[in-house]
């Protein structure tokens, strides 16, 4: 299992190449990053920073490290769209387009999608068949593309009130509907953990699906370790489990050095 950190919350007032090398700099090989078209600087995702695909390509060689996954859509659907809304399903599928040709030429595969806010007036039928319907079409343009769509339920107490999919067996339950390879799972430890708990038991029924996970500390959003969850033990377990894949640390550091942190979160883990 290879673990790798979303250098959108770490080294915030660094350009993202240099945010490349020190979290290379501090033990980890493979990075994330959220929107191509913009950067979080510590307060907001700026889109007077948006990234450069031949940068981050160069940066990351240069680095020895390698860009994991970036992602589509924004959690309310703005930007990139929200496909519980079918009039935005044309946006939507025109920005997964997008952000796939930008990840090819960045160097990666994979980039993560959103469902969208739940709409007034809308059912939760209504808007569970324009999720499938629109994931269901960005899979095939996936599946022509070489490229895998991972998608992410949320928290809705603490981080993304008014999120639609905020369950991960409802999203596994859409993933399995589908049936693509090109649409996986991301299972957030930290979100999941505040939405419903029992981690490893539930995990261990969805590695056949799940195509990434994103960690950080409960409660708080900081540092793995010092909160309420064993994460050694549950790396232990789905590394037992048989996954494979990359394992992401998307936290928001209370400590100053955020090369320290990266560091210590390491040390905790033990890989």
């Amino acid at each position: 299992m290879k673990l790798d950190v979303c250098i959108e919350t770490v080294f915030v007032s660094l350009p993202v190449e240099e945010r490349i090398r020190k979290t290379a700099e501090a033990g980890y090989d493979c990075v994330e990053f959220w929107f191509h078209d913009a950067t979080w600087d510590g307060k907001t995702c700026d889109t007077r920073l948006a990234k450069d695909a031949a940068a981050v390509r160069q940066a990351c060689a240069d680095a020895g490290a390698t860009l994991n996954n970036v992602v589509v859509n924004a959690p309310d659907g703005g930007p990139g769209g929200a496909p519980v809304r079918a009039d935005q399903r044309a946006q939507y599928l025109e920005r997964v387009e997008e952000v796939i040709a930008f990840a090819h030429s960045a160097g990666c595969g994979k980039g993560i999608t959103c469902s969208g806010n739940i709409q007034p007036g809308l059912s939760a039928s209504d808007m569970r068949g324009n999720l499938l319907e629109a994931l269901s079409e960005a899979a095939s343009i996936a599946a022509k593309r070489d490229f895998t769509l991972l998608l992410e339920p949320l928290n809705t107490f603490a981080d993304h009130p008014g999120y639609f999919l905020a369950s991960s067996r409802e999203a596994a339950a859409l993933v399995r509907e589908i049936g693509s390879p090109h649409l996986r799972l991301l299972y957030d430890i930290y979100h999941m953990q505040i939405m419903e708990g029992n981690v490893i038991s539930t995990v261990s029924g969805m590695l056949d699906i799940i195509g990434h996970f994103h960690s950080a500390g409960v409660p708080g959003r900081a540092e793995l370790f010092g909160g309420e969850l064993n994460y050694p033990e549950i790396l232990r377990r789905i590394g037992e489990a048989g996954y494979q894949g990359s394992f992401g640390l998307e936290y928001f550091p209370r400590m100053e050095d955020h090369s320290e942190s990266l560091h210590r979160n390491r040390e905790y883990l033990a890989l």
